[in-house]
């Protein structure tokens, strides 16, 4: 089996009366049970090349045709990575193929999986995008950049992960304690303080 990449999530550590502590390592079967599991991984992008229209609309001060544009890319880029989620649940997976999703359903995300994307709160380290652009050579062959500080450049890109558990649920980690907080150092080989620079919003 060849190795490519170790993905680091983190746990929900929110006290709670009932109900689970999610982390998205829960919707994949560990390693040590004999069933084989998968995590996809995706980019996608609707900007390439809108940047010199964008200029020439800001060149005319022409603010509402450049924020349309930039949203216009933005809805493309999340439809297309609808679509591909899709794809992946119906064809290349398959492991819905009998799926029957109306628009209201989409918009709902009432379908089996998640694709959540770092950066949002079931995954909040937006510098675990460079394992994905490495792994899909996003950068080459989407021409696709990520900023130092993993900004996506097009901005209207949209990049994450694909579980397929009939379980998987978009959850947010919220506030992670200081345990939580070395250990991910850790996993990461990185110090707890560039932890704290990268999780600002978790810290506490």
């Amino acid at each position: 089996m060849q190795y490519f990449e170790n993905f680091e999530f983190l746990r929900n550590q929110e006290l709670k009366n009932e109900g689970v502590n999610y982390c998205l390592s829960d919707f994949i079967c560990p390693e040590k049970e004999t069933n084989e599991d998968y995590i996809g991984m995706f980019a996608v992008t609707a900007g390439i090349g809108i940047e010199k229209h964008l200029e020439h609309f800001e060149s005319e001060h022409d603010d509402y045709n450049a924020i349309l544009l930039k949203t216009i890319a933005d809805r493309l880029a999340e439809a297309f990575a609808e679509l591909m989620h899709e794809k992946v649940r119906k064809e290349y997976w398959a492991y819905a193929e009998g799926e029957l999703t109306s628009k209201a359903d989409l918009l709902k995300e009432k379908y089996r999986g998640i694709r959540p994307a770092p950066g949002y709160p079931a995954c909040p380290d937006h510098s675990e995008k460079r394992k994905i652009f490495n792994i899909l050579n996003a950068e080459k062959v989407l021409n696709i950049k990520l900023t130092e500080n993993f900004a996506m450049y097009p901005a209207a890109s949209v990049s994450g992960y694909y579980f397929a558990n009939p379980d998987a649920r978009y959850f947010a980690v919220g506030k992670i304690a200081d345990d939580q907080i070395k250990d991910y150092a850790n996993r990461k080989n990185i110090s707890e303080k560039e932890v704290r620079r990268l999780l600002i919003v978790n810290t506490l």
